[in-house]
């Protein structure tokens, strides 16, 4: 299989992986460092693809999904959610379109309950969901170099603006929020690509990739956090990842509500834990001693200068307070700006 091939190559330069992830290139401190600092590229076989096609595909995905999905084209992808009938969300991922069809990225972890919980709703719609994480490679590149490195290693530029999209000689890139300029690339075939980049640009892991993504303020959903939080907990209302003009579709009334009727009580923040351990999704947080936890952590990586950033879900409330860890009263968060505003 082509992701075999693609796999066996990438472990020939000194990729290590682990349930189909790609952890680092041994050195993981340095690559940490590298996605702060510098260009990089990744393999991103930790995400998985669904291609969604059919003359009902259009109207089967509004139905569903957060964000409107006629405004995804060949030129413009999206940040976009599954929510349940309560308002919260089950999975988060970006869609774009490619060669008349879309395609859904999303957790590997995810795939396999999405995919068939998904096709629960096609019924009698003309809506094909298909698994095509063997066929369609994907890559990201980020740094300050690397428009220019791709623009040379394949002859055609990035897209400028943030969630842009071009396809051309049957490569996507998709331009994404970033610390620096970063990319998302799918094509058939990445070997020449990742030979020409890697020239200038360094080869890094996952858990750098995510980095880059705390970073941004960009959450991502895993089995552990399903169902947990509407769209506006995890700032997605600023992020472009939900529409409030596009109609009705699983979980709307809830998510409409809080966003025109609701108080918001809890909310999204970065920030940084001295620790050298990174929490995991789920774990729990306090407030001083009291025994009721006030947020859950989202997402969570060591940072090359020191310590671990978060993504975490707090009560506003109590957001100037000390809020730490579970079981590690001595490990607080020390909010971050995030790199968006979050408006009125």
């Amino acid at each position: 299989m082509m992701t075999e091939t693609w796999t066996y190559y990438l472990q020939k330069t000194g990729a290590q992986f682990e349930n189909n992830t790609l952890i680092h290139f041994g050195q993981p401190d340095e690559e940490r460092q590298q996605a702060v600092e510098g260009d990089i590229i990744t393999d991103l076989s930790h995400f998985s693809l669904i291609k969604i096609t059919g003359n009902d595909a259009v109207t089967f995905l509004q139905g569903q999904f957060t964000n409107d999905v006629k405004q995804v084209t060949d030129k413009q992808s999206q940040l976009s959610a599954w929510c349940s009938a309560k308002g919260r969300i089950m999975v988060n991922f970006r869609l774009f379109k490619r060669d008349e069809a879309y395609y859904l990225l999303l957790p590997q972890e995810s795939l396999e309950n999405i995919l068939k919980r998904l096709r629960m709703f096609v019924l009698r719609a003309d809506v094909k969901l298909e698994p095509v994480s063997e066929t369609l490679l994907r890559l990201g590149m980020a740094g300050t170099k690397s428009t220019q490195i791709l623009t040379d290693c394949l002859g055609f530029a990035p897209p400028t603006d943030i969630d842009a999209s071009v396809t051309a000689n049957n490569i996507t890139i998709l331009t994404i929020r970033g610390p620096q300029p970063r990319y998302l690339i799918f094509t058939e075939n990445l070997q020449t690509l990742w030979e020409c980049a890697t020239k200038i640009a360094h080869p890094i892991g996952a858990s750098a990739w995510q980095l880059l993504d705390i970073l941004a303020g960009i959450p991502q959903i895993v089995p552990v956090t399903a169902e947990e939080f509407v769209p506006q907990m995890v700032n997605y209302q600023a992020i472009g990842g939900v529409s409030f003009k596009k109609g009705c579709y699983t979980g709307q009334e809830i998510v409409a509500r809080m966003q025109y009727l609701g108080t918001l009580k809890r909310r999204m923040y970065l920030a940084r834990i001295n620790t050298n351990t990174p929490p995991q999704p789920g774990d729990a947080l306090y407030v001083n001693n009291n025994e009721q936890n006030v947020g859950k952590i989202v997402n969570a990586q060591i940072h090359p200068n020191g310590g671990v950033v978060v993504l975490a879900i707090i009560q506003i409330s109590h957001e100037t307070k000390e809020i730490f860890l579970q079981d590690q009263p001595d490990k607080y968060l020390q909010l971050m700006d995030l790199p968006y505003s979050l408006g009125t």
